[in-house]
């Protein structure tokens, strides 16, 4: 008797995140925007800490992720990195080498994160003038299927669409792996889950509810399927706060929330009044309460508008662990955590989160094929 998931569990992956400098919803930067020690630090937190890879941001006004990212592979040995870039700014011929460039010399430890970008007002700040967002998303596809041929085309290629057109387009230089780079792309919209069937390997969600992750991920495997496309997998992005006890965690919690609550103060933050498509869907979930499912906590996302990553799940390593395999089981397999303490926090997951994760994880396809016979 074959069991399918006994054959072939998904692995299971996790992403960090190094931030420019050591900064937070908690913690207001006190160094250089661009603090080279700091970033080398936690790039080597992460590879000891037993993460896969690690996200490298994209921000109309932040430092460039691709060198960020090249120097983040020059300093450590495994690390994968996942490099969030912005459709529509380079030109996608232009950054498929750029990205196979450095896939080449650092040993295909290169990943792309397409972000789309949900706030025209920051956009613009890059210049972007394309405020429609369908349009954004239509343009992303474009730009997505220029680069997969740049990648793969064995010879010279045309392409003609409504924003790009190339002329006999070819990439001397091929990432390591035949089908390309492998790609997350992100986005809450229609558009981003139609764009995602398409184009992602892996469909990135943030922190949501467990019955939002059904929805969604009912949505984007729906939508592979009409481009005759297997289903990419799932990233779940959160924010854990764990202690030793239970009650310990959330009163960590409590206390995150109340030091983010001053900061906002200080420094004159409002929240932002454009939610995203993703960010909805963050303060949707926050509207059903503080907390959801297990341990699902919303209150720096209402906080804070929900314009990132900002839903938590707090308890013990074991506790969140539990989560995460929870999770699993409606199919993600990527998991993308950092706190609000980054450095410390993420040396924390790597000494019992991550492992009690991946051991929970390995044991559930055995207990799903004896229950099946």
């Amino acid at each position: 008797m074959t069991n399918h998931h006994m054959e072939f569990p998904m692995s299971v992956e996790f992403i960090g995140f190094i931030a420019n400098s050591n900064a937070s919803e908690t913690i207001v930067r006190q160094g250089p925007v661009l603090d080279p020690n700091y970033i080398e630090t936690v790039a080597k937190a992460h590879e000891l800490g037993g993460f896969d890879r690690a996200l490298l941001a994209f921000h109309s006004t932040t430092p460039d992720s691709l060198q960020v990212a090249q120097h983040v592979l020059a300093i450590t040995r495994k690390l994968k990195v996942m490099i969030a870039q912005r459709p529509g700014f380079t030109a996608p011929t232009v950054l498929a080498r750029q990205l196979a460039t450095l896939d080449q010399l650092y040993d295909g430890r290169v990943s792309l994160h397409v972000i789309t970008g949900g706030n025209a007002i920051e956009l613009r700040q890059d210049g972007n003038t394309l405020d429609d967002k369908d349009e954004r998303y239509a343009r992303t596809s474009e730009f997505l299927d220029i680069v997969r041929l740049e990648w793969t085309s064995e010879k010279p290629f045309n392409y003609s669409g409504k924003y790009y057109t190339v002329e006999n387009g070819f990439s001397q230089v091929k990432p390591r792996q035949a089908g390309g780079i492998y790609t997350f792309v992100g986005g809450g919209s229609d558009a981003a889950i139609e764009v995602s069937g398409k184009h992602a390997d892996t469909f990135a969600l943030w922190g949501e509810s467990y019955a939002q992750v059904r929805e969604v991920t009912a949505r984007v495997r729906a939508a592979a399927a009409k481009h005759g496309r297997p289903s990419p997998r799932f990233s779940l992005s959160v924010r854990p706060i764990l202690a030793d006890t239970e009650e310990a965690a959330w009163k960590k919690a409590e206390g995150i929330l109340e030091r983010a609550t001053a900061l906002q103060d200080q420094t004159g933050y409002r929240r932002p009044n454009h939610a995203t498509e993703g960010a909805k869907r963050l303060l949707a979930a926050a509207d059903q309460g503080a907390r959801i499912d297990k341990r699902l906590w919303t209150e720096i996302a209402k906080l804070t508008g929900a314009n990132s990553n900002t839903t938590a799940l707090v308890g013990t390593p074991e506790q969140v662990a539990e989560v995460f395999a929870d999770y699993y089981d409606l199919g993600v397999s990527h998991f993308l955590i950092r706190g609000f303490d980054p450095l410390p926090d993420a040396i924390d997951y790597g000494r019992e989160l991550i492992p009690l994760t991946r051991k929970l994880i390995a044991e559930r396809p055995a207990a799903r094929g004896e229950a099946a016979e």
